[in-house]
């Protein structure tokens, strides 16, 4: 039986601000400081992302003195590429298969 893609995640996701920052977080561990220098975002607005990113449990922070560091968790985004992997399989497979029209 095929499993659900995350809907809740993609839209995490889906937010091109958030993706820039998830792309940035899969190379290294930055601060908001990193962050806003490398997306031109108002720090405002970034901790706004990260918010949402921290809450859907995609990154993880690390207080070192007074920044806080962003760190990208993979298991989630392994969970949805797995998800999104069962999901081409299965059409792969769909292509075969045809409804008939009544």
């Amino acid at each position: 039986m095929m499993m659900s893609v995350d809907t809740d995640l993609i839209r995490v996701l889906a937010d091109p601000l958030r993706l820039r920052i998830v792309t940035l977080l899969a190379q290294e561990t930055l601060c908001t400081t990193h962050l806003v220098e490398e997306t031109g975002a108002r720090q405002t607005n970034l901790s706004n992302h990260l918010r949402v990113l921290r809450e859907a449990g995609v990154v993880d922070t690390e207080p070192c003195g007074r920044y806080t560091y962003y760190k990208l968790r993979p298991d989630v985004i392994a969970s949805l590429a797995s998800q999104f992997a069962e999901l081409a399989e299965s059409a792969r497979t769909a292509a075969e298969n045809k409804r008939a029209c009544p």
